[in-house]
């Protein structure tokens, strides 16, 4: 299966990665809890959205394939439920 988004996924990851050290800093600096839990929150957010890329990526992939319109029409609806709920 082609994944067309892995490059994007890649750097939002990396970029994740170097968050998540910048809160480790925070915390090694003593840093108030409300000052890391917002960075936290900033990291949980932007895993949620390396997620709904990723399903974006899957389903495009799927209605690449599907000839029939019910099944791409399926595919879209769970792509746009999941992105809601993201």
């Amino acid at each position: 299966m082609t994944h067309h988004k892995r490059p994007e996924i890649s750097k939002r990851m990396a970029r994740i990665e170097g968050h998540v050290k910048g809160i480790r800093k925070m915390l090694d600096d003593d840093k108030s809890y409300p000052e890391i839990v917002q960075q936290i929150s900033a990291v949980r957010g932007a895993l949620d959205s390396v997620v709904e890329v990723m399903i974006q990526d899957l389903v495009e992939h799927y209605v690449s394939k599907t000839t029939d319109a019910p099944g791409r029409d399926a595919a879209l609806e769970l792509r746009d439920t999941v992105s809601n709920i993201l």
